[in-house]
């Protein structure tokens, strides 16, 4: 069986993560997104932006990862928000009204060294870009 083609980067500074997501989010690869994800809420991190910029495709396996997700940073007294999600996503969002839950506001600054230097990006615009490029935390990719 093929493994998931998904890799999940992770920048994290105190209490702040970014969490960038790359290929596609189904029922094989969801886990592996749910795993980045409670890693966060272990490592104390309370504030997660999930960037979604270079998902092809997440299904509703993706979206089920995402409300159990934001319900456990709630009760952690933190927040996660979505930014940039695929059409896919987006489809599933609209239909199930969830959306008002997952998306937040577009990227703003994020303190250093999470953001590259600059003022905060407009609101259609992807996250900023970095200087250094992130490492790999998890993968499905190629094995």
């Amino acid at each position: 069986m093929p493994l998931p083609q998904l890799t999940v980067y992770r920048r994290a500074r105190r209490h702040r993560a970014l969490i960038t997501l790359a290929g596609e989010i189904d029922l094989e690869s969801a886990p592996l997104v749910r795993a980045a994800l409670a890693r966060c809420l272990d490592d104390g991190i309370r504030v997660i932006d999930v960037d979604l910029t270079p998902v092809t495709f997440c299904d509703c396996s993706g979206l089920n990862v995402f409300l159990h997700a934001a319900h456990k940073t709630t009760e952690a007294g933190g927040t996660l928000a979505l930014h940039h999600p695929p059409p896919s996503l987006g489809r599933i969002l609209n239909l199930t009204g969830y959306g008002f839950l997952l998306l937040g506001l577009p990227f703003g600054p994020l303190p250093p060294p999470l953001a590259g230097a600059g003022s905060p990006d407009p609101p259609a615009e992807a996250p900023p870009h970095r200087h250094d490029p992130p490492v790999p935390v998890l993968s499905g990719e190629g094995r």
